[in-house]
């Protein structure tokens, strides 16, 4: 499906400089990113985004940049209903895996088969529930593991006035 609208993240101020990354996804790995795979986490809701960063834990947050983007994206699968992950062949328990404990238990989480079948199948996302502590129902998430200044998978960070760094010189 193609998907089209704003979503917000936030990021650690050294690294606004490169807002449309997903290295560090990529070295990490995420809940539906492989080790190596880089994927641009993006809550569709401000209120999401802060309860995203805060890890459903608190209250109080070290400094953060927070950006808007403009999507408008084909190739996104949307998993956020039952229907939708059914038709997909895809399974709540893989979507809501601990995968950070199956990361230290040095397993390979189940939620990044979800990645390697879709990724395969030629789609560049997902639409998700947020699966942070405290996340209502209606709090949902776009996780994209292609995208770029031009369509089919295009996402920009709104910055009309240039705010944002233009490189890492600023943290010296």
């Amino acid at each position: 499906m193609r998907w089209v609208g704003d979503c917000y993240r936030a990021h650690h101020p050294q690294w606004a400089w490169t807002p449309l990354s997903g290295d560090g996804a990529a070295i990490r790995g995420g809940r539906f990113n492989p080790v190596g795979t880089p994927a641009l986490y993006l809550a569709l809701t401000l209120e999401g985004m802060f309860l995203e960063m805060g890890h459903g834990l608190s209250r109080v947050f070290e400094p953060l940049t927070v950006c808007t983007y403009r999507v408008d994206s084909d190739d996104i699968v949307d998993l956020r209903t039952a229907e939708e992950r059914s038709a997909a062949r895809i399974g709540e328990p893989d979507m809501a895996c601990a995968w950070e404990y199956e990361l230290s238990e040095r397993r390979r989480p189940a939620s990044w088969a979800i990645h390697d079948r879709l990724a395969r199948d030629g789609a560049a996302g997902i639409l998700v529930p947020s699966y942070a502590r405290g996340a209502r129902p209606d709090m949902h998430n776009l996780v994209l593991w292609r995208w770029g200044p031009n369509p089919p998978h295009k996402v920009e960070v709104h910055d009309p006035s240039g705010r944002l760094p233009k490189n890492q010189l600023s943290w010296r």
